[in-house]
């Protein structure tokens, strides 16, 4: 007959450090989680001299999002940018720049809200200069080619300016809609005899 008392102490020992560590498990998850809620606005992740390029279907490079740092929030998923410049690209066209003092990229990057400074540049051709608009605020949706703002702008091209509140710009269409108090100065080529 074997002696079974020998053995129940090993299983009753095991089985006890374990419900202690189901215990001290369950009994620290609350206080994870209260750490980790929607008030803790701590950062998890940084990012130096980074880059983030996106291709369309047919592997052309559709637009590159750069900066010197970066940092990620996970409350909301969220990124905050200093310095970034995005350089949309379009097929047979000139490139667009955009850069600011700040920007905060939504989740999944689907926005990225430009702040202080927004200039955006298209670059000039060989029959027509670089276009300059300039404003506070722009919301892009990189994806779409699309970006919108309430602020005031302020557009030159050349000799030509002009300025309102408030724009829509469809990088697509490569169109720039001014949309309230708009004024402007537009000085036509002189003819040559």
């Amino acid at each position: 007959m074997k002696n079974w008392s020998g053995q129940i102490f090993p299983i009753t020992l095991l089985a006890l450090i374990a419900g202690l560590s189901f215990w001290l498990q369950a009994s620290q998850a609350p206080i994870e989680a209260a750490g980790s809620g929607s008030d803790d606005k701590t950062p998890d992740a940084y990012a130096e001299n980074f880059q983030i390029r996106r291709h369309d279907d047919n592997g052309q490079l559709k637009y590159r999002l750069s900066a010197p740092h970066l940092q990620h929030f996970p409350h909301d998923d969220s990124s905050e940018i200093r310095n970034p410049e995005l350089i949309a690209y379009r097929k047979d066209m000139p490139p667009v720049i955009v850069t600011a003092g700040q920007a905060k990229v939504t989740a999944q990057g689907e926005k990225i809200l430009l702040s202080e400074s927004v200039r955006i540049v298209r670059a000039g051709s060989a029959d027509q200069p670089a276009l300059i608009a300039e404003t506070s605020r722009l919301d892009v949706n990189p994806e779409a080619g699309l970006a919108d703002t309430e602020q005031a702008v302020h557009i030159t091209q050349g000799a030509f300016w002009i300025s309102g509140v408030g724009a829509h710009i469809d990088n697509n269409a490569s169109t720039f809609e001014l949309k309230s108090q708009v004024r402007g100065q537009y000085l036509a080529p002189r003819a040559q005899p």
